[in-house]
């Protein structure tokens, strides 16, 4: 039976591990069903990378619930309702307990999309529907209540972009968006205080057909920070590889795009550390991996890869420890699988499959 606001408990044996009721160690991992109009919320334990399913879950969301996305106090998790135009907001306890805000808030037509700044001050809501928008709010970090960003020039909270956003992604205060008319692209907009301004000469820049996948990072220890964007091409399999200043302008990569063997790269994960690419290809029903090159975020194609899910994935998300990494699958029924990412190699090893029937999952995050 559906809980909108519970306690979730930890079912006390599950996937071949032993947990004593109320333990509360581990990640949580909530992921979005849009064709149940649900949340699954699992706890991740952290020596295993085994995903125990909470008692109260799944629990019940807005319809078509669609995209997620959590905030940096792990206090508040948003949920993109793509059969409603609206936003959920709920508060998240440390149990894995989920209480829904009321109401909920309106945004554009067929949100499917949301996007945080790293801080978590403004959340960026794409929709989809015959006027493809963004709609921006400012975040009250000790509530979580949402509060529209006025948008020049006179459009209230929501911008009209002019192409279908299919991903998004906040760096270096710049919000990046794959785009998809007859060519696909990427649209850059600087941001002040939530406000998408004018875009850098050259935006929108060129992608492959369908760029589905969108993964960004900033290199780290380092004098010499660099940011990288790539997106993954559906229709093209292909990977887009770009440079990005601190401007927003992108600039391609040698080589780029580079072709990949497999079909219908839909998501794109980079790892903690920074050093791997994971690409998860719907058609195949595999992932690959590739190195990242630093300097230069070159991708390189690591010896050990495909690693096969058979799982149609199209959504992934990692732990931040960076030693699990979890995939949706969309084949029927519906799956969640985990795997082991091996730090000296980037290796993946399935350590177990876990149904999330009567649907399958588009969005997934994690707590730290």
């Amino acid at each position: 039976m559906l809980k909108k606001a519970a306690a979730l408990l930890l079912v006390c044996a599950s996937a071949g591990i032993c947990l004593s009721c109320g333990v509360t160690e581990g990640r949580l991992l909530f992921a979005a069903i849009p064709t149940a109009n649900e949340l699954v919320v699992y706890r991740e334990d952290p020596n295993s990378g085994a995903l125990t399913q909470l008692v109260a879950s799944p629990v019940a969301a807005g319809p078509g619930v669609r995209a997620l996305a959590l905030h940096p106090n792990q206090k508040f998790l948003y949920a993109a309702n793509s059969g409603e135009n609206d936003v959920s907001v709920f508060n998240v306890a440390i149990s894995g307990g989920l209480i829904e805000q009321t109401p909920r808030v309106q945004v554009g037509t067929a949100p499917t999309l949301i996007a945080m700044d790293p801080a978590g001050n403004y959340l960026y809501v794409g929709n989809t529907g015959q006027q493809p928008s963004i709609s921006i709010f400012s975040i009250d970090p000790s509530t979580g209540k949402l509060s529209p960003v006025a948008q020049p020039p006179g459009t209230g909270n929501t911008a009209y972009i002019g192409l279908t956003p299919i991903n998004m992604a906040v760096l270096n205060d710049v919000l990046y968006v794959n785009g998809q008319g007859l060519q696909g692209y990427v649209l850059a907009f600087p941001l002040t205080n939530g406000v998408l301004g004018t875009p850098p000469a050259g935006s929108p820049y060129l992608a492959g057909n369908n760029p589905y996948g969108l993964a960004t990072f900033t290199t780290s220890g380092s004098s010499a920070a660099a940011s990288y964007l790539y997106t993954g091409n559906k229709l093209d399999n292909s990977i887009s590889e770009f440079s990005a200043a601190s401007n927003g302008a992108l600039t391609a990569l040698p080589g780029n795009p580079i072709s990949i063997s497999f079909t219908g790269p839909t998501a794109l994960l980079v790892d903690p550390s920074d050093k791997y690419l994971f690409v998860a290809d719907q058609g195949s029903g595999n992932l690959e991996g590739f190195s990242i090159g630093n300097p230069g975020g070159a991708l390189n194609l690591l010896a050990s890869a495909p690693f096969v899910t058979k799982t149609a994935p199209t959504a992934l998300t990692c732990d931040s420890a960076g030693r699990y990494v979890f995939v949706a699958g969309q084949a029927s029924p519906g799956s969640i699988q985990s795997f082991f990412l091996d730090s000296g190699s980037g290796t993946l090893t399935l350590i177990a499959s876990y149904s999330v029937a009567p649907g399958a999952a588009t969005s997934m995050v994690m707590t730290k």
